[in-house]
């Protein structure tokens, strides 16, 4: 940290401290940025602000310039207001100067976004879960598909599978449509997502995509079905995120070829995250993957934007086989590695609670590391 800043450490409201978080994400800016604007903005504000309840309060760190850093704890002397009231009239005038923006419908069409890798276990369920969490607490529309037949992600919400003999994205990516997808989504509830999160349920008939798929006799219709499907959903949406299985078959070739560049569309708006863990295993599964993408994009013409990776379960304690396994990963380059998620509980206390993670410890590290990464994608 530059030596001209200090470390503020107090106490602030959660749920002010939340906001800060989510509003800070969204504006791009850093959180010690938005503190030190706060604090120029109260400084500036001449006249004597609302008092914020501070009675639930929790730790709250950050850097502040020193010199604004002193000036604003004499100003706080001078007006006979306690430090903690002061900051927390601060931070609330830079939450009142910058809301979450009205988001309007973007005109190339939904952002897609698959989190894809075969080897299991890997967290593209989590990450899945968690990146389109903060992108609803970001105020974007997000509708997650939940493309694995084992449906990890529809029960990580407490529901189930959708019935095998009623309508499902399956049955509509191969013709046997009975309704409108739409009719089938789950409004996922949270104070902070409003009405922004929903859920497209796994069918068990997932399994049996492969098999009809392969049967098609229409052209093309392998690797474009899950588009066509997933069109009508598209346009109620910003982002709809595909939770992928774990396999590198015509399933993945269509969740591949839904995340590519668009023509029209800037590169890097859609695309795919690839979870891995800093371990061998991950990186053979990567190598499959990404010939299969390579040769995807070879046989149709197409280009699909890599967005990164998510190393997932990372713990040092370890030893050299997760660290060197980390710099690894590291050493691929652009797009490279866009968060390391630490091996910490909250993540599977929010699965066996069928809690989304961002309700059940919206404080917590993993949930700063989901919003981070939230952040890098809606760039």
């Amino acid at each position: 940290m530059p030596d001209d800043r200090d470390k503020v450490v107090t106490k602030l409201p959660q749920q002010l401290c939340r906001e800060l978080k989510i509003r800070a994400v969204t504006a791009d800016k850093s959180i010690q940025d938005a503190v030190t604007q706060g604090i120029q903005a109260w400084r500036e504000a001449g006249k004597p602000l609302p008092l914020i309840d501070t009675a639930k309060s929790g730790s709250f760190s950050t850097y502040v310039p020193s010199a604004l850093y002193k000036a604003f704890r004499e100003d706080c002397s001078t007006l006979k207001i306690n430090f903690n009231q002061g900051l927390a009239q601060a931070i609330q005038l830079w939450l009142d100067a910058n809301p979450l923006p009205h988001r309007s419908r973007p005109s190339t069409g939904a952002r897609r976004v698959a989190f894809g890798n075969q080897k299991g276990g890997v967290g593209k369920t989590a990450m899945s879960a968690g990146v389109g969490q903060a992108l609803a607490e970001m105020g974007y529309r997000v509708c997650l598909v939940d493309f694995d037949p084992q449906g990890h992600l529809t029960k990580q919400f407490g529901h189930d599978h959708l019935p095998i003999k009623g309508d499902s994205l399956v049955k509509n990516m191969c013709g046997e449509r009975q309704a409108d997808l739409r009719e089938l989504l789950i409004e996922i509830p949270g104070e902070s997502f409003d009405d922004r999160l929903h859920l497209l349920p796994a069918c068990t008939d997932g399994f049996l995509l492969d098999a009809k798929l392969v049967s098609s006799r229409e052209i093309r219709v392998k690797e474009t079905a899950l588009e066509k499907a997933l069109g009508s959903i598209e346009r109620e949406f910003d982002f709809v995120v595909v939770d992928c299985p774990p396999s590198l078959g015509y399933a993945m070739d269509n969740a591949i070829y839904y995340v590519r560049t668009r023509e029209g569309e800037p590169e890097g708006n859609s695309g795919i995250v690839i979870p891995v863990q800093a371990e061998d295993s991950s990186a053979d599964a990567y190598t499959l993957l990404r010939e299969q993408i390579d040769s995807l994009c070879d046989d149709l013409d197409i280009n699909v934007h890599n967005l990164g990776f998510v190393v997932n379960l990372y713990d040092a304690r370890k030893g050299y086989v997760v660290t060197s396994s980390l710099d690894a990963w590291k050493s691929l380059g652009k797009p490279g590695v866009i968060a390391v998620v630490n091996d910490l509980k909250e993540q599977r206390e929010a699965v066996r609670m069928k809690t989304p993670l961002l309700v059940h410890a919206p404080d917590s590290d993993q949930a700063d590391v989901m919003r981070d990464i939230a952040r890098r994608v809606a760039k």
